[in-house]
């Protein structure tokens, strides 16, 4: 089971290294990939150092399964090459998301989808994924019609430049800057590449990819992104219209018998999901649970998960623990 993670020395991929180590994932052999100023160096894995290679020497080494998390312009020069030696890629880039040939694949949902034929498996956004765990067995319930999502998104879903931004803007210190403002004390309306239609690209993520996974187009997603000074860990406020009614106990019954979802909701004792005491978790958490009082069969939900592991690596090696059990 040779295992090439790309993008090895990213904030990501330094995540996919050691859930492959606490996961206890079968590697007989790690192959770790990236840029060439990192050729050469090494990281450490099962108490061992592993020598860094370039993306062709990795695809010479025909690993079974390569975990990529180098960004979309990478994933689409590469991901194919990798593909064709027999490898299955997860990737974890928006390079095939949307790709109608391609699987979009969150374990706990849609993990059976996955068949042999499948060489390149594409991971979802970091919000998407932590959305629809709690919208799935809600939709299967009660038929969503309409999803309005506001996300409040850690730095860290921005990259590690994002991070010394935040750092240097507490510390008083000027250094590069990865967002056109200060983050620290503010809040900028504005993840990713604003397009034609006023959303931003990660917007609009939120709108198509959830209609993918669940298989289902009957319902729409309306989304505003937001970056936050928090270091890690996602949150979204979300209102949910169905078809059919609910109770309050169901819906929090149904959430907690999720895989996947912790349900912490109760007011009584300030008990509600926050990126902080997300952090280094995998599951998703929902809390303040209470319906919309504005109109009819509608549900207000809080929902808060850790961005680089459920919202990326974790998934990714869910989907490889996928194959080795079910597919290879």
């Amino acid at each position: 089971m040779k295992v090439a993670v790309v993008g090895a020395t990213g904030m990501v991929g330094t995540i996919m290294i050691k859930l492959l180590e606490e996961r206890k994932f079968p590697v007989t052999e790690l192959i770790p990939v990236a840029s060439e100023r990192s050729v050469g160096k090494t990281v450490t894995f099962n108490g061992k150092e592993h020598t860094i290679v370039g993306l062709d020497a990795a695809v010479k080494r025909q690993p079974k399964i390569a975990l990529f998390s180098a960004g979309g312009d990478t994933s689409l020069a590469w991901a194919p090459k990798f593909a064709e030696t027999g490898c299955v890629v997860i990737d974890n880039s928006s390079a095939w998301r949307m790709d109608p040939t391609k699987k979009l694949i969150v374990p706990e949902i849609n993990a059976t989808d996955i068949d042999v034929n499948d060489k390149i498996i594409a991971n979802p956004n970091c919000s998407t994924i932590q959305l629809v765990l709690a919208l799935a067995p809600l939709h299967q319930n009660y038929k969503m019609t309409r999803v309005v999502v506001s996300t409040y998104q850690s730095v860290s879903g921005t990259g590690v430049k994002a991070v010394q931004q935040m750092e240097n803007e507490i510390q008083g210190k000027q250094g590069e800057m990865a967002y056109p403002y200060p983050i620290f004390k503010n809040a900028l309306p504005h993840c990713d590449v604003f397009l034609e239609n006023g959303y931003t690209k990660e917007e609009m993520k939120l709108a198509k990819e959830p209609q993918k996974i669940l298989d289902d187009r009957s319902f729409s997603v309306t989304a505003t992104a937001v970056r936050i000074p928090t270091a890690g860990g996602h949150s979204e406020s979300v209102n949910v219209q169905f078809e059919n009614d609910f109770s309050l106990s169901d819906v929090r019954q149904l959430l907690s018998d999720s895989a996947g979802v912790v349900v912490q909701d109760n007011t009584d004792t300030n008990t509600y999901p926050m990126p902080i005491y997300a952090h280094g978790k995998d599951d998703v958490f929902v809390g303040r649970i209470r319906r919309d009082e504005s109109q009819p069969n509608t549900l207000n939900m809080w929902i808060v998960s850790d961005n680089l592991r459920k919202g990326a690596a974790t998934n990714a090696i869910q989907i490889a623990e996928y194959l080795v059990d079910s597919v290879f």
